[in-house]
């Protein structure tokens, strides 16, 4: 097998990679979520057949999943040229594939991706046409160029700084990864060659700012609590603490630190439909920013979630959205966010729902941890 190569920047600055094998094991990325699981009810031991939906709940269904109780549900994607092709992503080595559109999921086995040695979570994958990506801790990197028919797995470098969160493909034999540490590579061949879009660590780049006021920056353990990414290649994260937040634009070569603008810890952070960001506080507030594009200026929306934490916002169109957090909490929007309406149908599921995914307008999901797994009806 062919070595990728490796190109080096000046000491203390980001690799370029290409990537030999290596397994990192380092504290969870989604830490939250594994605190959150531990308190949450313990679900019914499922038997192992093909997924089926049903228990409608207004405007979703759930889909019950031939997995093990205690399965933490990561990420899900679809591949364009075949939209009733998915695939969804989990701890405990999970990967599911459907063929439906979402309907029914079965255990798809991807050899090169099983090792006796290793437990591994899959957190992200994507898709670009046939091409597909997915990465997982410890360390592990898989590509498939036929729409998941077949994966392959890329060696990668022991010198990747962190664990890999978040993958997107942007065009042939192209991706874009993030790690937990701040690291940003892209590759244009297939994985064979990495190349660093950022010039250093987060924590390098807060030493040097650390006197700039950034509250809580003294205090960062080196990690990303959630990374999300806009449509158009800009990122924002929040620190391990929720003490502060990051943002990165493409052609920045730092990530740049951003004081928050609330009194509690954020929870999380992503990007409105408009451009604009949405802002999750511990304790369940929900804040919008003012206008679109980057800000430091944010409004609180009033939003009934029972004193459970809200984990994630989804929207499905610039009007309509939907926020899911702890205990079942399902929020609705259809003015961009000004006011929420929660769904009581989703109250009597015993589980915290943690990602909301639109894959289109039409087709989206929610995710949660004991196997919950919600398909949008419409």
């Amino acid at each position: 097998m062919c070595v990728p190569i490796l190109d080096l920047v000046p000491q203390g600055k980001f690799p370029a990679l290409s990537l030999s094998r290596v397994y990192l094991l380092k504290n969870d990325y989604t830490a939250q979520r594994r605190f959150l699981a531990e308190t949450a009810a313990i679900s019914v031991s499922l038997p192992h057949f093909p997924a089926r939906a049903e228990d409608t709940l207004s405007e979703w269904e759930r889909v019950y999943l031939p997995i093990d109780p205690g399965v933490v549900l990561l990420d899900i994607a679809f591949v364009p040229d075949d939209p009733n092709h998915g695939f969804l992503l989990g701890t405990r080595q999970t990967i599911l594939e459907t063929k439906d559109g979402g309907n029914t999921w079965a255990p798809r086995s991807i050899p090169s991706a099983e090792d006796e040695d290793f437990n591994y979570r899959f957190n992200s994958i994507s898709f670009k046409g046939k091409e597909g990506w997915i990465v997982g801790k410890p360390a592990i990197l898989l590509y498939t160029a036929d729409a998941g028919e077949s994966w392959e797995r890329i060696p990668l470098s022991a010198e990747l700084p962190g664990d890999m969160v978040y993958i997107k493909a942007t065009g042939e034999k192209s991706a874009e990864m993030v790690t937990d540490e701040g690291a940003i590579y892209v590759t244009a061949n297939r994985g064979y060659n990495w190349r660093a879009a950022v010039q250093e660590t987060v924590s390098a780049t807060l030493n040097r700012t650390v006197s700039s006021g950034i509250s809580g920056a003294s205090y960062y353990t080196g990690t990303f609590n959630t990374v999300n990414r806009s449509p158009d290649g800009r990122y924002v994260a929040v620190s391990s603490r929720g003490n502060f937040y990051l943002t990165w634009e493409p052609g920045q070569p730092f990530w740049q630190p951003h004081n928050r603008a609330v009194a509690r810890r954020i929870q999380n952070m992503g990007w409105r439909a408009d451009g604009g960001l949405w802002l999750l506080v511990r304790g369940g507030g929900l804040y919008l920013s003012k206008g679109t594009g980057l800000t430091e200026e944010f409004e609180e929306v009033p939003v009934q979630s029972r004193g459970f934490g809200i984990l994630d916002v989804g929207y499905r169109s610039t009007d309509e959205a939907w926020a899911a957090g702890g205990s079942g909490i399902l929020l609705r929007t259809t003015n961009g966010g000004q006011s929420w309406i929660r769904d009581k149908a989703a109250d009597n599921i015993a589980a915290n729902l943690y990602s909301v995914k639109f894959i289109d307008d039409k087709k989206g999901f929610v995710l949660g941890n004991d196997g919950v797994l919600l398909r949008y009806l419409g």
